[in-house]
């Protein structure tokens, strides 16, 4: 017999005479004659009830039918005498799978999310985290569904790269040098030559780069991946892996950009509201009460555009005292950013235009000198989602940016030759997967939107 998961069950169009569950327990409670088993998959929210009659077969081992155990069942699916569901099963069956003692730490009660993250190869068989995952999903086949739809060319950058995209310095190093002896030039330095790749290598921090590439050949592309920061960050926004979108165009400006990065984040809003109804519900009741409004409030309100400067005189004219003071040429921090979208536009803001100072070497620079083609697209809740640009595609300025972040040339040779060769205006954006997933599900903690965090000191599973 063919196993039904969970969720078909439930959304049955009328009784089956044979059905086979398969799935972990999550409580068990006996009476006199039977006992009552409530299974879950995960492929739902919602758990199954199961009726297993004393007079089965084996009945005498439902001891074993513990808490966390894993157990399959054969039975009919028939209508619910209880409230609050529509199907039950009545077991003619049950066979456990993998015992789980007393020990075992997901008991039906209440748990903090500090102590499921020490569990993390646990957690995801709580109700939080099942539904956390099923949308990470879910979003993951909607992004790729979005740029699809439209024609975009999906490529996979390296993870492994030469090149320091935001010219940070927070890098994690790739080698296969011995760390205790490593090979060592005259003047004491190590000697990468002599490295795998014969050069320093580091884990990526964006595939923007290499997206430039494939979009000065195939027009629109796309990337989805891992990306690495070695950044001493303990805040509940960062993490040292995280994974990023990356979409990149050819013959557009600052303006087709910020058009499709705000369409984005409606489609992306849209389809998880969409088709994970029942874990949003879940996150607006238990985990942020404002979840729902917030999303829909994004969802029917076009979204404000407003250049940096801007956006520095309404802050600094606002009389709220912030944390972090307001200047111009400072970045905004996620206070700002939130009173821009909560308090005076009261709807979605994208800014644009922001210093050059502040932003990386490969930003248009603007006609005043002062300002790069800049843009950030601001949300409720969050604050910034997306970061993007339109690209500098003129060598000479690309040249002077690359010499003014002391970046040597000779290691983006190739990129300035997209810029000798055929070069066009070009844009593109990112978005941190991790925080979408944050503003989708209303969860406060980058750790507990990944299914193994890697921060500083916690590498663990």
């Amino acid at each position: 017999m063919k196993r039904t998961l969970v969720k078909d069950a439930l959304s049955c169009p009328a009784p089956l005479d044979a059905v086979l569950l398969q799935g972990w327990v999550r409580t068990r409670r006996d009476n006199k004659t039977f006992s009552f088993i409530e299974l879950n998959d995960g492929s739902c929210l919602k758990s199954i009830q199961v009726i297993a009659d004393a007079t089965l077969p084996g009945y005498g081992h439902i001891e074993k039918v513990t808490t966390g155990a894993s157990i399959e069942v054969r039975g009919k699916l028939v209508a619910s005498k209880g409230a609050g569901q529509t199907w039950e099963v009545i077991a003619e069956s049950f066979t456990v799978v993998g015992e789980a003692d007393a020990t075992f730490p997901l008991q039906k009660k209440g748990h903090t999310l500090e102590f499921l993250r020490e569990i993390a190869h646990l957690r995801p068989r709580s109700n939080l985290f099942g539904a956390v995952f099923r949308v990470r999903s879910r979003l993951a086949f909607a992004i790729h569904q979005f740029f699809q739809e439209k024609a975009f060319v999906y490529v996979h950058t390296p993870i492994i790269t030469a090149s320091d995209c935001e010219g940070a310095g927070e890098l994690f190093r790739v080698t296969t040098l011995d760390a205790k002896a490593p090979p060592l030039r005259e003047d004491g330095a190590v000697e990468f030559e002599r490295d795998f790749f014969r050069r320093s290598t580091y884990l990526t921090v964006s595939g923007q780069l290499e997206a430039e590439v494939f979009a000065c050949a195939l027009s629109n592309v796309y990337t989805f991946g891992p990306t690495f920061r070695a950044e001493n960050s303990h805040t509940s926004r960062h993490a040292s892996e995280f994974w990023m979108i990356e979409p990149e165009m050819a013959f557009c400006d600052l303006g087709g950009d910020m058009d499709l990065a705000e369409e984005f984040v409606k489609y992306l809003i849209r389809d998880v509201r969409s088709h994970c109804a029942a874990d949003l519900e879940f996150f607006g009741k238990f985990v942020d009460k404002e979840l729902l409004p917030r999303l829909d409030f994004v969802l029917e309100r076009p979204f404000q555009r407003c250049s940096y400067t801007e956006a520095i005189a309404i802050l600094e004219t606002c009389g709220k005292k912030f944390e972090y003071p307001v200047a111009y040429g400072a970045n905004l921090q996620s206070e700002h950013e939130r009173y821009l979208t909560e308090e005076h536009f009261k709807c979605p803001v994208t800014l644009y235009n922001y210093p050059k100072e502040i932003k990386p070497f490969y930003m248009r620079l603007n006609e005043d000198n002062r300002t790069v083609a800049a843009m950030d697209v601001l949300v409720p809740g969050i604050g910034e989602i997306i970061g993007g640009s339109q690209r500098e595609e003129r060598l000479e300025i690309i040249r002077a940016n690359l010499a003014a972040h002391k970046l040597p040339e000779k290691d983006y040779a190739w990129y300035l030759d997209l810029r000798r060769y055929g070069t066009v205006p070009h844009a593109g954006f990112g978005l941190g997967f991790e925080r979408m997933l944050m503003f989708v599900t209303g969860v406060a903690n980058i750790r507990d939107v990944i299914p193994f965090a890697r921060t500083p000191g916690v590498a663990e599973f």
